[in-house]
């Protein structure tokens, strides 16, 4: 920000040489309206909905310029390949700013956004006296985590009502990032890579499993043994996924669907949790009704373990596992797949019909 000027001439132009961000001019009016055109835009955002072309030209000459001039919000166009790209903007002025941004589909998947938010956020703290830039998201607005994630912000998990938008309470994922902290991940993003066995395909999972998650987890014997929600109905299963994306950012958990490599039918889960600051993690799994009795679970299992172990994979040193003493397949599974038993804790498993029982340890260390 220059001082004693007014915008445009107030505007920075930063650039790292393959992101430019810069003053809005008429010409990106059209890419900006096409922009809060998008589904995602209108899902993931709160941007005013139904929108105008007029709604865009406020934004980008009256809004953005007021917010120069009072020193309160800081707002660039970016511009890659010669082309409006998006908007980013620091609002909130000092020493506590938050950033928000939106990128047109055609600049989707290329890694752009990450570099327009280090320049903002970097020029943020070095010329206009912020100390400390928050980050909020829909909770379920993926792209936007992975940008923040991969721009140096500590992620903070999840409040309850933070955002107000459009007339809806809605939940928010939410990180900072300090005045100092170097913009790179905080923590590794674990994927759920694709692993194929001789019978199946692990893979993460997707919307099309979400009928047979609720059938496998309403199925008496899996309620018996894995307690969770009551009842596990379709909404339930769409929260798990949204979850797993943020315990991936966090580097807590990697999970897979086990799939029929053929027909893409879910035939159970196998995850690797508890990986947060250690070199250690946590087997769970289970099987849908229909794909018990098959050995599913214990190869799909071993396959997991030894990526887990793989230093290309999870890296993992040590892994357990815990199974109730009264439910014999889980115990087989583990015994199966080389796990070692060490311990019994007493009446430490609540079932899911009130009850307790004994829960059996095992281990395996990487060799």
């Amino acid at each position: 920000m220059t001082e004693g000027l007014s915008w445009p001439l107030s505007v920075p132009v930063l650039s790292d040489g393959v992101v430019t961000l810069r003053a809005h001019t008429p010409d990106d009016v059209d890419g900006m309206f096409e922009m809060i055109q998008d589904p995602v835009m209108v899902r993931d955002t709160a941007v005013p909905y139904p929108n105008t072309r007029e709604d865009s030209e406020k934004y980008a000459f009256t809004i953005v310029p007021r917010g120069w001039d009072e020193g309160k919000h800081f707002g660039w166009a970016i511009e890659a390949d010669g082309r409006f790209a998006g908007n980013v903007d620091i609002r909130g002025g000092k020493p506590v700013a938050d950033i928000g941004y939106g990128l047109h589909p055609w600049a989707r998947g290329r890694g752009l956004m990450a570099r327009a938010v280090r320049l903002a956020t970097d020029w943020a703290f070095t010329e206009a006296g912020v100390e400390i830039v928050h980050w909020n998201a829909h909770v379920g607005n993926v792209a936007s985590l992975r940008v923040a994630h991969q721009t140096g912000f500590t992620l903070h998990g999840v409040v309850p009502g933070l955002l107000h938008e459009r007339g809806r309470v809605l939940d928010a994922w939410t990180g900072s990032r300090r005045f100092g902290d170097p913009p790179v991940p905080r923590t590794r993003w674990v994927e759920s890579t694709v692993i194929e066995t001789e019978r199946l395909r692990l893979r993460p999972f997707g919307d099309a499993d979400i009928p047979r998650m609720v059938e496998a987890c309403s199925d008496e014997t899996t309620r018996q043994w894995l307690t969770g929600s009551d009842p596990y109905v379709e909404a339930t299963a769409r929260a798990f996924l949204v979850d797993c994306a943020l315990w991936s950012a966090l580097g807590a958990r990697a999970g897979w669907a086990v799939a029929d490599p053929a027909t893409e039918r879910l035939l159970g889960s196998v995850a690797v949790s508890g990986m947060s600051g250690s070199d250690r993690g946590e087997l769970e799994y289970w099987a849908h009704p229909d794909a018990r009795g098959h050995g599913f679970t214990t190869e799909a299992v071993r396959a997991v373990v030894e990526h887990a172990f793989n230093p290309a994979g999870l890296d993992r040193r040590r892994l357990v596992l815990y199974a109730a003493a009264g439910n014999p397949a889980s115990n087989a599974v583990a015994v199966a797949a080389g796990f070692r038993h060490f311990g019994t804790q007493t009446a430490a498993e609540l079932l899911g019909d009130g009850t307790y029982d004994d829960l059996h340890g095992y281990e395996l260390l990487r060799s």
